[in-house]
């Protein structure tokens, strides 16, 4: 089970605290990030700040050994537990924005450059993949179809076939519960951890809220199961002083009340930006059924209500929906990191194409890399999954880079696609 920290226990404390910032770094990576010209800000980086910036890259790599930023949390790898810590988090963001600087160098495009053609000696793709414009290193938070067709330059015709192929798929009754279930447990395995740690009057109530969605939702379930014999159940007779049928509406109620009351934790608990994303779909079915006592057809004829009602009224920029699709391609609804977005390249001509993202590690231990190869496919394949559906000719390839300071140069297929490790020198 993951644990919070409060502290990075393996850090030494102190000396952490009392490392400064290096002003002059620090304002350039400013001004290299945060130009809206368009134009490249290569020429003012000098090797004396290459220099200095590769020194502070190589002491926050060590302090930081095997700790990432996955999907909004600070994670040590090694143990799976999550970080709590403001101040850590901003730091790590320190390092992953210099990296991402520090990868225009000149010396460091070469070296990609060579090891790149290298590897891909023979190979029917281009391996003049450089990451060179700053456009092409920064960062991106995958968390709405919008932003991956606008990547992709997918246009409005294009967008409104997604919409339309993907809607009856994620609206499904099964994925709606599911996803509705993923970000209850999850936040309730938040929510008792923290309570661990640093309880609060909201997450005591936040925890005893949980419970009772849960329960509600086990209590309304509908059985899957082939061998059920749900299929035979009949409407049933009417009591009096019988509870009125169930309806999303109460799990509606329950998200505000959980948002409610866990407001000053919404930096923390990361599926609390989820319960306010899914109450666009539950305003939307709040006065359909979710009751098991009900006949068969009549919980069919509710399930298919809302799916039509979610198809119907959710738009391509909802995040409700992408949350959905989430759901349905990788059984988990966070939004998705990548550290360095990268591009699209031509590839070896006849409409061939590669996607190129990357994401920046703090070390080469096998488990990290791995994590983080599992994190960038998960990037990767979602753009291809939209590529594809919105039946943009040409084939699109999928490529990921990582980068490590003291990595050795290497190459790693995963799910049939072709990682880089990179190492960061100077």
């Amino acid at each position: 089970m993951m644990g919070y920290k409060y502290a990075l226990k393996f850090l030494d404390g102190a000396n952490y605290c009392k490392t400064k910032r290096n002003g002059g770094v620090h304002l350039n990576v400013m001004l290299y990030h945060c130009s809206g010209s368009g134009e490249s800000h290569d020429e003012i980086l000098s090797y004396e700040w290459y220099e200095k910036a590769y020194q502070k890259i190589e002491r926050l790599t060590h302090l930081f050994k095997n700790v990432d930023l996955i999907d909004g949390r600070l994670v040590n790898v090694k143990d799976d537990s999550v970080i709590i810590d403001d101040r850590i988090e901003q730091r790590m963001r320190t390092l992953k924005s210099l990296v991402r600087a520090f990868l225009g160098c000149p010396s460091v495009q070469h070296t990609l450059q060579k090891n790149l053609a290298a590897s891909l000696a023979g190979a029917n793709c281009d391996p003049l993949v450089s990451f060179r414009k700053p456009t092409e290193r920064e960062p991106m938070v995958v968390n709405s179809l919008t932003k991956v067709s606008n990547f992709l330059n997918v246009t409005a015709q294009q967008r409104k076939t997604v919409r339309l192929t993907i809607c009856p798929r994620v609206t499904h009754h099964r994925i709606w519960t599911g996803a509705i279930e993923e970000i209850i447990n999850g936040l309730k395995l938040e929510i008792d951890l923290l309570n661990d740690q640093c309880p609060s009057k909201g997450t005591k109530m936040g925890q005893q809220i949980v419970s009772s969605c849960l329960k509600f939702l086990a209590e309304t379930e509908t059985s899957y199961d082939p061998d059920s014999t749900s299929w035979m159940r009949l409407s049933p007779a009417i009591v009096v002083g019988s509870p009125l049928s169930y309806k999303w509406e109460e799990v509606l109620e329950m998200f505000n009340d959980l948002i409610k009351c866990l407001e000053s934790e919404k930096g923390i608990l990361y599926h609390v930006s989820k319960l306010e994303v899914m109450k666009e779909g539950l305003s939307q079915i709040k006065d359909v059924l979710i009751d098991k006592h009900i006949g068969y057809k009549e919980v069919r004829h509710q399930e298919s209500l809302v799916q039509k009602k979610l198809s119907k009224t959710m738009g391509y920029s909802s995040q409700c929906l992408f949350s959905l699709l989430l759901y349905y391609l990788y059984g988990q609804v966070r939004d998705i990191e990548v550290d360095v977005c990268g591009g699209i390249y031509a590839s070896g001509g006849n409409n061939n194409f590669s996607l190129c993202m990357g994401r920046i590690l703090t070390s080469d231990d096998e488990k990290m890399v791995l994590c983080g190869v599992k994190q960038l496919d998960r990037a990767l394949r979602l753009f291809k999954f939209v590529w594809e559906t919105a039946g943009v000719k040409g084939d699109l390839d999928l490529q990921g880079h990582l980068w490590c300071v003291g990595a050795a140069e290497r190459s790693l297929i995963y799910r049939g696609n072709t990682f880089f490790l990179h190492g960061i020198s100077l």
